[in-house]
């Protein structure tokens, strides 16, 4: 498919984050990766479709109103759910085998669908001029020759870019996550040149035959600005002399630094502040220390930054509260250098040299 080179690009960053973060959740690797992509329909990609699948909508809140669709297949909905619920590994694959899904794997599946919305959501807010609030909605089942196909289920008709994710983790065979968005609102989030065009002589018309140098201050200065202030990290850690060694690893980025405990007053390192991320730092992780991720998010409920959660002790259970909480990734104390680097440069965005 030609074209479209932003939106592969966002979608490919998000989807390899989200397997990322999904493989913390289920407690193994867990890797998607952006392969392909192509032009579609809804009666075509359901028309061939041989086996179940689960498709979630994605509501895309204005400026970029719309719905997309993320397609899981059955069985991998169900690998990936009896893994977080602990079921030993004959007992998921005779469910796997028998196609066999309750309600507690539907509950299970929706918290992995929720980590790759939120890196989602990462991702667009931080590519798009404008932002975007992407909302999930509840997984949809439909099974082949036992469904019916009606015009808006189990998507609405139309034509659709097709962006489709291989599956990876050890010791499973996995198929596809595959991304279905409107042709209408992929032009939204990735304007192609003839739509441009259009659009450009539109509202060059409408604007009574002004030039179309005017047409175009007029719509830059439409657009929001981004977040003001001082490009920062926050370091927030009890421990004086562990601050002290992440302020350290993350001055490689020349942003500047704002720091404080636990307890420090979140509203007030945030003023004056662009924050691309912050580090919080704990002990074992427990419900008091987990907290201020909460806080955190509170202060730019819009648009909170990435959070990073390091702890000497990590428990499947405290990393599962973590990323609940609004943790976007973990660090085990005590530091590595390396670890603290690449985490960093990801999440800020920066290139390696």
């Amino acid at each position: 498919m030609e074209g479209y080179t932003t939106l592969y690009g966002m979608l490919e960053t998000a989807l390899k984050q989200a397997g990322e973060e999904s493989g913390m959740l289920l407690g193994q690797e867990l890797s998607i990766a952006l392969a392909d992509s192509l032009s579609t329909s809804k009666s075509s990609y359901f028309g061939v479709l041989d086996d179940g699948c689960f498709v979630l909508g994605v509501d895309s809140g204005e400026p970029y109103g719309g719905q997309f669709y993320l397609v899981f297949s059955l069985r991998d909905a169900i690998v990936m759910s009896s893994i977080l619920l602990g079921i030993p590994p004959a007992r998921i694959q005779e469910k796997k085998r028998l196609s066999i899904i309750e309600n507690d794997d539907i509950d299970a599946f929706s918290e992995i669908a929720n980590m790759v919305n939120g890196a989602l959501n990462t991702v667009f807010q931080g590519a798009l001029p404008n932002k975007v609030r992407l909302k999930l909605l509840p997984p949809n089942k439909y099974i082949p020759e036992i469904d019916q196909l009606t015009p808006d289920q189990p998507i609405p008709d139309g034509d659709y870019l097709m962006f489709r994710s291989k599956l990876e983790m050890p010791g499973q065979e996995m198929n596809h996550l595959d991304v279905l968005i409107p042709v209408a609102l992929g032009e939204l989030y990735d304007p192609q040149p003839a739509a441009v065009e259009a659009e450009e002589a539109k509202e060059t018309e409408s604007a009574g035959g002004k030039d179309a140098g005017y047409v175009e201050e007029k719509t830059a200065e439409a657009g929001p600005g981004e977040e003001g202030g001082v490009d920062s990290i926050i370091v927030l850690e009890d421990n004086e002399e562990q601050r002290q060694q992440l302020i350290g690893l993350v001055s490689f980025t020349g942003f500047q630094t704002a720091e404080g405990t636990l307890n420090a007053d979140i509203k007030e390192l945030f003023a004056g502040r662009n924050v691309k991320l912050v580090i919080i730092g704990s002990q074992d992780a427990d419900d008091r220390e987990l907290a201020v991720c909460i806080k955190v998010n509170a202060i730019r409920q819009d648009f909170p930054p990435p959070i990073i959660m390091s702890a000497e002790c990590w428990t499947r259970t405290a990393v599962l509260k973590a990323l609940k909480y609004g943790a976007r990734d973990i660090i085990i104390k005590p530091f590595d250098g390396d670890d603290v680097t690449a985490k960093v440069r990801r999440y800020c965005k920066i290139a390696a040299v």
